[in-house]
């Protein structure tokens, strides 16, 4: 576990998933910290894809490969290419393993800052292909909600309203359930996640600010890299996950092709992709 600190906030860092495993300030903590009962998971990166796949499988220039849900960054051990008190750059390499199931050449890079109460995530894939890489990258970040969410708001940066669209299995569906009407302001209700989670696929604010009514308890995320954005949490648990994502799942009605998944990231040969968001404890 890698810790990173100032003398305000410490973050500690698993490597495998180059996971967020603790935030704190204040004495306070800020991430869930995973239980094997409940969500063994605290922040887990989402990639190669993000969401399920129709059938657990994709297909690429004519050959089929099977991913299951979100992919298995979260899973793998990253290589700690430098770090400091306050910055970290954790490492992943595509591997003959990797390329059984995900046929492409890449570096993965997960940086890490932490500047007075604000860490920044920071992701970038190096194409490493002789082609074209077709990819999907995101954040689950569980917040600690010990007093349970429906003490919480999450407070976007515009008004909006929001349909949210149902789970069936890995996939998403087509039709949508109104959640918010030409506000900014979403209070939290169990009963919303009794299924599974909320699925934004259009979203205008690209920050919000998750804050307790009651104390006051608060943080911001901003998420300019996001093309979609969900919320979850596990029925009666003490966390919430507030997920920016670039992709989501396959779509009903949709074909394997990843080329032609709904929000999918495009790199040319050689190119480099960059896509950050930042947790900001508010004083």
């Amino acid at each position: 576990m890698l810790k990173l600190h100032n003398e305000k906030v410490t973050v500690q860092i698993n490597e495998i998933g180059a996971e967020i495993k603790s935030m704190t300030y204040g004495g306070k903590e800020y991430i869930w910290r995973g239980e094997a009962e409940i969500w063994n998971f605290s922040a887990p990166l989402l990639f190669p894809i993000c969401g399920g796949l129709k059938e657990d499988k994709y297909t690429f220039e004519g050959k089929e490969y099977s991913l299951s849900k979100h992919g298995y960054a979260r899973t793998t051990l990253f290589e700690v290419e430098s770090c400091d008190d306050t910055n970290a750059v954790f490492l992943h390499k595509s591997t003959p393993d990797t390329k059984a199931v995900f046929p492409f050449d890449y570096e993965l890079r997960v940086i890490y800052t932490l500047d007075d109460t604000a860490l920044r995530i920071q992701y970038k894939v190096d194409n490493k292909t002789d082609g074209t890489m077709y990819f999907s990258i995101g954040s689950h970040e569980g917040y600690y909600t010990p007093e349970g969410i429906e003490q919480y708001d999450v407070i976007f940066e515009k008004e909006e309203t929001l349909e949210a669209s149902p789970l069936w299995g890995n996939l998403v569906g087509t039709n949508t359930q109104p959640i918010l009407k030409s506000s900014s302001v979403l209070p939290l209700y169990d009963k919303y996640f009794i299924v599974d989670a909320l699925v934004f696929r259009k979203l205008e604010s690209r920050s919000c600010v998750l804050r307790n009514r009651v104390n006051g308890k608060a943080l911001k995320i901003d998420f300019p890299f996001a093309s979609h954005f969900l919320l979850w949490h596990k029925h009666n648990s003490p966390y919430i996950c507030l997920e920016p994502w670039a992709g989501i799942g396959d779509i009903i009605g949709s074909d394997y092709d990843i080329t032609k998944k709904e929000g999918i990231i495009t790199l040319d040969k050689g190119k480099t992709y960059t896509g950050e968001h930042t947790i900001t404890i508010l004083e």
